[in-house]
């Protein structure tokens, strides 16, 4: 019964992907130089529905308050560069079914024309697939999860954000995390993971925290934290379903998130080093109160 909820959730995420391709039969593609900054928005109205189809003219980006020129503009369905990360520790035992059906049916659903590598961690970090278009490879790399061992969700964090940024071919890339959050067993911080999550390229995390009836109030609400933290600061979204009768609302969401995002590129006229904060604006005639979620800001000229 979990697995066909999960298949249905990922089916409607599939046909959301399919008809945002729809839309562009040649897929768009970008590249960045260095010194430029890629910045992906979703567009809400006061209803919280997304809004499509509005030109760059609408779009104001400012960098520490000081506004930024947009060198390249786009609403189109680009290729992804996708990293799943999967919790493979011992607190995930007894939520393995809906991470198993949840991981397998993400790559089912994947774009052909996207890239996918998938992680396996607890307290050891495996790269259960490199990089690669093949469903049945990625099936077979991710093969049978069987949680044992403890978390150590934060170097898995830097180590799948450093192997995406080394090797990703296309410039929007996305982490999907699926964890309960607990690390227990990490040799780096939060804040060492933090550091890379808000880097000029990080990608945007999308995380799946699936929580049991076992799990501790202060733990689960530590956990969320966590997670919300990731997502917020790279400008994706943080998932709790309290069942799987939520799932398909979520899906759809994730799936509008990846495909329909409008990008904008534009090179600093920031000179100091350290974090700078990122705000879109967004301003239609036709339109009011428009809200644009993107990322809140990077690092910049720190080692």
């Amino acid at each position: 019964m979990v697995a066909r909820h999960f298949l249905n959730a990922w089916g409607v995420f599939l046909a959301v992907a399919l008809a945002a391709g729809a839309q562009s039969a040649t897929p768009f593609t970008y590249k960045t130089t260095v010194g430029e900054v890629l910045v992906q928005a979703n567009v809400l109205d006061k209803h919280g529905k997304a809004v499509n189809n509005l030109p760059q003219g609408d779009f104001t980006v400012l960098e520490n308050g000081v506004p930024q020129k947009i060198e390249s503009f786009s609403h189109a369905d680009a290729p992804v560069s996708v990293g799943i990360l999967v919790d493979n520790s011992g607190s995930m035992r007894p939520k393995r079914l809906r991470v198993d059906q949840a991981a397998l049916n993400f790559v089912r659903a994947s774009n052909p024309q996207d890239e996918v590598f998938i992680v396996k961690f607890n307290d050891e970090y495996q790269l259960a697939a490199p990089f690669t278009n093949s469903i049945p490879r990625m099936e077979q790399g991710l093969g049978e999860i069987n949680p044992e061992a403890g978390t150590a969700l934060y170097d898995a964090m830097i180590r799948g954000i450093t192997y995406l940024s080394k090797n990703a071919r296309h410039p929007k890339k996305v982490i999907l995390l699926i964890s309960d959050g607990e690390d227990d067993a990490s040799s780096h911080s939060l804040a060492q993971a933090m550091a890379l999550v808000q880097a000029p390229d990080a990608p945007l995390i999308y995380a799946i925290g699936i929580f049991g009836s076992d799990d501790g109030r202060s733990a689960r609400k530590e956990a969320s934290k966590v997670l919300q933290k990731f997502a917020d600061a790279s400008g994706g979204n943080a998932y709790f379903p309290k069942d799987l009768n939520e799932v398909n609302a979520i899906t759809e969401q994730v799936a509008r998130d990846i495909r329909l995002q409008y990008s904008l590129v534009y090179r600093s006229n920031q000179t100091t080093p350290g974090f700078r904060a990122i705000r879109v604006e967004v301003k239609d005639p036709h339109q009011k109160n428009l809200k644009a979620h993107t990322r809140n800001g990077y690092i910049a000229g720190v080692n």
